[in-house]
């Protein structure tokens, strides 16, 4: 049996709010537009349609897409050239949990974002496959479905830190293990991990019970 697992990326394996919210102000201080982490943080793995509307609301649908472009553009190259804060572990795990099941990523990010992620760190070795919104202009559970089919897996467990991330995996029929320790709460109860570093011995158990 195939199995893979399917990473999250914001508060699952780095943080990058902080960064994201300097390169964003960047560009939107040419439209009046100042952007908080906060609020930033209270949107990270929503589609890019949602941050869209929810920082721009003043300006007109075409200027609107014109700066949310210009803004991914400048994260992309921002994050490529300075990283953001990794969870500590992260390479560890990924070099170990990589000897056992092929590794995944899928976000609903824009385009170029893992891979700025991947080129930073280096980790672009231990990644099989990714998808995001940005490519597919499809949400979470039909790009981690879409990755099962590509990859000819026969089980996927998603990690993921949000409850967006739980339904779009009970929707996509992978199992779920909840970051405990990235931005949100799961109202189900579900395999949960405090740190990066327990993320190995969870898919185990996860597999174990399969």
């Amino acid at each position: 049996m195939k199995i893979g697992v399917l990473f999250d990326m914001d508060g699952t394996l780095w943080d990058s709010t902080k960064e994201i919210t300097e390169s964003w102000n960047l560009v939107l201080k040419d439209y009046g537009i100042q952007v908080t982490q906060d609020t930033l943080q209270s949107l990270m793995g929503q589609t890019m349609d949602v941050f869209e509307e929810a920082l721009m609301p003043g300006l007109d649908a075409e200027t609107r897409k014109q700066a949310i472009a210009a803004c991914f553009e400048m994260e992309n190259r921002y994050l490529e050239e300075n990283g953001a804060t990794l969870y500590d572990g992260v390479q560890e795990m990924f070099e170990s949990l990589s000897k056992k099941y092929p590794l995944f990523i899928v976000s609903n990010c824009q385009s170029g974002y893992i891979e700025a992620f991947l080129k930073y760190y280096g980790f672009d070795k231990y990644i099989t496959d990714l998808e995001c919104y940005g490519n597919t202009g499809k949400g979470k559970a039909d790009n981690e479905a879409l990755i099962v089919k590509r990859n000819h897996l026969n089980q996927g467990i998603y990690i993921g830190d949000i409850q967006g991330d739980y339904d779009a995996t009970k929707e996509a029929g992978l199992t779920f293990i909840h970051a405990a320790y990235g931005f949100g709460t799961i109202k189900e109860k579900v395999v949960a991990v405090n740190s990066v570093l327990e993320i190995e011995q969870a898919v185990e158990q996860v597999v174990k019970e399969m």
